[in-house]
């Protein structure tokens, strides 16, 4: 469950249920903006000219209501919403940037009647007699489901993550539509297909609305790391999980951006992160890919890290794995032909660019690997590094010749790094980045 809302920023809000009464939600939507485009376009013709399209359509009061109602919608709508703010916010018109970041930011829960709904599908009427408590009031809402606290008969306190009503099965008609949506707004960039990421959200969110698959790597996950104390995993609880109800135990801990505060253990706790990414990539050959931050919480006391959410965890193919290692190599010796041969290899830049765009994306990269050369811990409270590759990156951006969507396992990895990069800066983090890469290498 990607992005959630904490509890106190949520609204009760009936999720749409149905394939019909979804589409005419967005077809309403759609038919009063091309209402506006049709008005528009007639009053240019009067005047002689040509119509300002994306100035007609995206009024504040029309920003407002596109992203109201695909919030309303959560599912695909609300997903591909969060897709496309973080794989191209960069080259986006700032108006459609600001649409999807709310996206990602931003979550209703269900109201109770559809809560106690969702509760009767997955347990049948009796439902009550399989906990000794629930607690209606949701922990965290996102785009596939919400999160509840109960106690299962047995005394185990539970998180328990309900799946919003119809969202499966519109999955494949609700991307349809928004993405339609988004295309004939006029704001998405030609150069960008957007036919890549549809794919990928299509799988990803089928994916990620099996809660019998995300189950089975919650379990993996937690037998992985069943001998490193630093982490705890969840403990999955099939006997009391279903197709739309999935339960695991509810671990305490604090938001991870508690270790801000705590300069003794922030080190350490981010240390372990990264480590624990190389080690999905390269020993476990599976990767929980979602990098927000609420996936990730802390607990003072043991200064263990409590993982959450597995919904978007992907097996690693070797060749993936391989080509990264090969380019982590190439970064640590510091050689430009080997780097770039190793980005196009992976799929992260196309071949056949010019020898000045090469340059400017190798200039970016090399930016990158100097934190991973340093003989001494990188201080990411202190680097302006972050602020220099989004500089260079929105000038690489500007050139549309360079516009590429890498492949989706690509596209994924490089997602849940920079996510890392991020928290590591939100905590102030000093850590040996040479020290742990070279483990992997050796």
């Amino acid at each position: 469950m990607s992005d959630p809302s904490p509890a106190n920023s949520l609204r009760p809000r009936a999720v749409p249920t149905g394939r019909l009464t979804r589409f005419t939600r967005m077809g309403g939507l759609a038919t009063g903006l091309a209402g506006q485009a049709a008005l528009a376009k007639a009053r240019a013709i009067v005047k002689g000219g040509e119509a300002d399209m994306a100035g007609a359509l995206m009024t504040p009061r029309n920003l407002t209501r596109i992203t109201d109602r695909l919030a309303e919608m959560r599912g695909a709508a609300m997903k591909l919403g969060q897709l496309l703010s973080m794989e191209t916010g960069d080259v986006l018109p700032p108006e459609l940037a600001g649409i999807l970041a709310r996206l990602r930011a931003e979550g209703d829960a269900m109201t109770p009647a559809q809560v106690k709904d969702v509760l009767t599908a997955a347990y049948g009427a009796d439902f009550r007699h399989h906990f000794k408590s629930f607690s209606t009031a949701p922990l965290a809402a996102a785009s596939i489901g919400q999160v509840h606290r109960a106690v299962a008969r047995d005394g185990m306190r539970l998180a328990l993550k309900l799946q919003y009503p119809g969202v499966k099965d519109a999955i494949d008609s609700d991307l349809d539509n928004a993405a339609a949506l988004i295309r004939w707004s006029g704001l998405w960039p030609k150069e960008l297909d957007l036919g890549p990421l549809l794919t990928e959200a299509r799988v990803q969110l089928h994916e990620e609305a099996d809660y019998a698959r995300e189950g089975r790597y919650l379990a993996r996950f937690a037998t992985h790391l069943a001998d490193d104390p630093r982490f705890v995993v969840p403990t999955y609880r099939d006997d009391l999980s279903t197709d739309v109800a999935l339960a695991m135990s509810f671990e305490d801990a604090a938001p991870i951006e508690a270790l801000a505060e705590a300069p003794t253990d922030r080190d350490a706790a981010m240390s372990a992160l990264i480590e624990l990414c190389l080690r999905e990539l390269f020993e476990f050959r599976v990767m929980q890919t979602d990098p927000n931050f609420a996936n990730y919480r802390w607990r003072a006391d043991t200064g263990q890290i409590v993982l959450l959410d597995f919904g978007a965890t992907r097996e690693i193919p070797a060749p993936l794995a391989d080509g990264h290692l090969r380019l982590l190599r190439a970064g640590l010796d510091g050689q430009r032909s080997d780097i770039l041969t190793q980005l196009e290899a992976i799929g992260f830049i196309r071949p056949g660019l010019s020898a000045a765009h090469r340059d400017a994306i190798l200039d970016m990269s090399e930016l990158g690997f100097s934190a991973l050369r340093q003989p001494e811990a990188f201080d990411f409270g202190t680097t302006d590094l972050a602020n220099d590759l989004r500089k260079r990156g929105q000038i690489i951006g500007q050139e549309r010749d360079l516009w590429h969507i890498p492949p989706a396992d690509t596209l994924f990895l490089q997602r849940k790094i920079g996510g890392l990069y991020l928290l590591a800066t939100r905590l102030g983090a000093r850590v040996d980045l040479r020290a742990i890469m070279s483990s992997f290498l050796r």
